[in-house]
């Protein structure tokens, strides 16, 4: 007021400006931890999946950021959201930025995914970092949700042998061919062992060639072909993935703001 001259309205719009200062000097800062959340609905047809990111997994156990995360999840499945961008430029900004001023740390929305199908399961791992939704298509919600629960333990690549990307088995061949050339066995010998190696690898890869991480002696395919249901699509958010973390002394960080406040 005193910097305003008394006049309410020009001090309450220079806090915001401020305010919003000190959340763009925030937003260069890496936030490589955080949290995900899944939304189903009641008849399985549809599910949405976010990524919501902190700096610390200790602003991810703020009561604060939880609730947004759940406004994000909640608004991304009323809209039918898939592309975090519009997401936010939706309503959501103002409340992103509230947050960042409350927790002090940088805070995004890095991804949303949302799916449509017969039969929509998903599973988030109680620590709330890796989640997952899977589209089927038929079978119960138990099974949905238990080839979710799959996917975020064992994380395969893809869903069969068939949809690995060329380039990614041209990388893993040309690995093996060099591998098995250091033996010094015969040319035919070597191509038999590379091949059994890409073999490996695509099995070990493919969610309906794995073991069912529930029962190792059955295949997730044949889980799914027993209960007349085969994989359409699958998708696996784990916090920070990808995100390249910066070493930041956090405890120096909060010693200079407070020296600078002095």
């Amino acid at each position: 007021l005193t910097e305003a001259g008394g006049d309410i309205e020009a001090a309450i719009e220079q806090l915001r400006k401020s305010s919003g200062m000190k959340a763009a000097k925030k937003a260069g800062r890496t936030a490589a931890d955080g949290a995900v959340a899944i939304k189903i609905a009641g008849d399985q047809s549809r599910g949405v999946m976010v990524e919501i990111n902190s700096e610390t997994d200790f602003a991810a156990r703020d009561d604060g950021f939880k609730a947004f995360v759940q406004l994000v999840v909640d608004t991304a499945f009323e809209a039918g959201a898939t592309d975090h961008a519009a997401l936010m430029a939706g309503g959501l900004e103002d409340q992103r930025q509230s947050l960042v001023q409350k927790i002090g740390e940088n805070i995004t929305v890095r991804r949303v995914h949302a799916v449509e199908g017969a039969n929509i399961g998903g599973y988030v791992h109680g620590n709330g970092k890796i989640a997952v939704l899977t589209s089927l298509t038929a079978g119960s919600s138990e099974l949905a949700k238990d080839v979710a629960m799959h996917v975020a333990a064992v994380n395969p690549q893809v869903a069969r042998a068939e949809d690995m990307s060329a380039e990614l088995l041209e990388k893993e061949r040309a690995i093996y061919v060099a591998q098995a050339a250091e033996s010094g066995k015969p040319a035919d010998i070597v191509e038999k062992m590379v091949e059994g190696r890409v073999k490996k690898f695509l099995a070990e890869s493919s969610l309906v060639e794995q073991p069912f991480v529930k029962d190792p002696d059955l295949k997730v395919g044949k889980l799914m072909k027993d209960a007349g249901a085969d994989i359409v699509t699958f998708c696996r958010f784990e916090v920070g993935e990808g995100i390249e973390k910066e070493d930041v002394d956090f405890a120096a960080e909060v010693a200079a703001q407070v020296q600078q406040s002095n």
